[in-house]
């Protein structure tokens, strides 16, 4: 399908007489430009992760959390739905260790994997999205785009209990 999508795509402009090649180079050039402009939110961003993961927080947060919800909520995936909306990869990481440690049919694999499916990772999102136009005030985004990960790690351990039955 792509490959019939992109020549018909370049067939229609060419009948509606748009310089094609031109029109890419267009839009290449500005794309370059907008990876240049993203790139100092997108190093913060990295930084951050690794203070976060490398100073011990993520445990920290991990352990008292757990406490909490740990006949609800396995406590080895509790890390992956700290990180997912910094991370995806830090929280695909989180992920695989789940599925090695318990395998992909247990309880603990196919929430982890449910969750990795129904989150986002809203702070890249944020980053990139509002970095490469400029917005600075992102407290709405942030904190809607935080309460629907945390929405979507709780509908994922219902919808895994209601498909799967109840951990154990």
């Amino acid at each position: 399908m792509l490959p019939i999508f992109f020549v018909g795509t370049v067939l229609w402009a060419a009948l509606r007489r748009v310089p094609v090649y031109e029109t890419f180079v267009t839009g290449a050039k500005d794309g370059f430009e907008t990876a240049v402009r993203i790139i100092p939110h997108l190093v913060g961003m990295m930084v951050a992760i690794r203070v976060f993961r490398d100073s011990g927080a993520l445990e920290w947060i991990t352990g008292l959390v757990a406490q909490w919800i740990s006949g609800i909520f396995p406590a080895e995936v509790l890390p992956m739905v700290l990180l997912r909306p910094i991370s995806g990869t830090g929280s695909l990481t989180y992920m695989i260790d789940v599925l090695r440690t318990h395998g992909g049919d247990s309880w603990a694999g196919r929430l982890a994997s449910t969750i990795q499916g129904s989150t986002d990772t809203t702070l890249y999102v944020i980053t990139v999205y509002f970095g490469s136009v400029g917005i600075r005030k992102v407290r709405y985004a942030l904190k809607v785009g935080l309460l629907s990960d945390l929405v979507s790690a709780a509908a994922s351990a219902v919808a895994v209990w209601l498909v799967f039955g109840p951990p154990g």
